[in-house]
């Protein structure tokens, strides 16, 4: 009776686990960005499939838009999800819901720059602190003349800035999180270790356009010096997918109309594996996260 009460045990056990099991889910879009929010799925985040359809027409901002596609689950189950709404003239960005990644909540419009001067809000990038227990987005911003030029032009000078909420309703003040000395875009944090948090952050200058790293043991900073650049140029939106081994970086390669892909296990020395992954054409660059399998069926339909 003890051997088949094990048996049961374990055959009971291995359906919990299929039932419970993640896949990664990759937030997208196709150009012109105006279609809405778009999936990509995987079993070993190495071989994306498209997800058919798509799942939350852009309804909010000056130009109705959706791109750069960030989405992150809390604990209770709800996934948030947050876009850049226009490619200048907005001070906030899209926001919306969902517990099933297909029925969104109504679209709000989340103002987070104050200042009357600023170009546009790109890229708002979200990031769970499980330390405070709230949500951090972090996204770039142009403001004429509030930085040291370089050699950019005055309206493409970015630097990234964040605020914190723990319900989507009341935010923190807006913050300058890090100023590297050039104009900076596309930032995500991935915490790796108890107090050790990485950026990965493209540097938007001509001269450069391509993905580096930062460190830091608060996401809210101070950030360390950003490292050499671990990609060629024209390069963009990071994207991190935590696999057994390690983290692989994805980030598009917009001027060849595809994406590359780097592996990493401490952010310090990267392999380029570009070649070994495969993402479907005209999918632009979101986010990675996870969700279980029951979701991911029932989109796929």
């Amino acid at each position: 009776m003890k051997i088949k009460r094990l048996f049961l045990w374990g055959v009971m056990g291995l359906l919990l686990a299929s039932c419970s099991r993640e896949y990664y889910v990759y937030s997208s879009f196709h150009e012109p960005a105006n279609e809405g929010l778009r999936y990509l799925w995987s079993k070993d985040g190495r071989h994306w499939d498209s997800i058919p359809g798509t799942w939350l027409k852009p309804l909010v901002g000056n130009q109705k838009v959706m791109r750069d596609p960030s989405i992150q689950r809390t604990p209770d189950g709800t996934y948030h999800f947050v876009w850049t709404s226009s490619w200048k003239g907005d001070r906030g960005f899209g926001y919306a819901s969902s517990r099933d990644l297909q029925h969104w909540s109504e679209e709000r419009f989340i103002e987070v720059m104050s200042d009357t001067s600023t170009v546009n809000v790109w890229a708002p990038e979200l990031f769970w602190d499980d330390t405070r227990r709230e949500m951090m987005i972090v996204w770039a911003s142009c403001v004429p003349y509030r930085f040291e030029k370089g050699i950019e032009d005055e309206r493409n000078n970015h630097r990234l800035y964040y605020t914190t909420t723990k319900d989507f309703i009341t935010f923190s003040p807006t913050r300058l999180l890090i100023d590297p000395g050039y104009s900076s875009i596309d930032a995500t944090i991935v915490k790796t270790g108890d107090r050790q948090y990485v950026m990965v952050v493209k540097d938007n200058t001509r001269k450069a356009r391509n993905i580096k790293v930062a460190f830091a043991e608060d996401p809210h900073g101070p950030w360390s010096k950003t490292s050499e650049p671990f990609t060629g140029m024209y390069c963009e939106g990071p994207a991190v997918a935590k696999v057994k081994d390690g983290y692989i970086i994805y980030y598009d390669r917009y001027r060849q109309k595809d994406f590359g892909a780097h592996f990493t296990k401490d952010f310090k020395t990267f392999t380029d594996i570009s070649d070994k992954v495969h993402i479907p054409e005209l999918h632009k660059h979101g986010t990675i996260f996870r969700a279980p399998k029951r979701i991911i069926k029932r989109l796929c339909g």
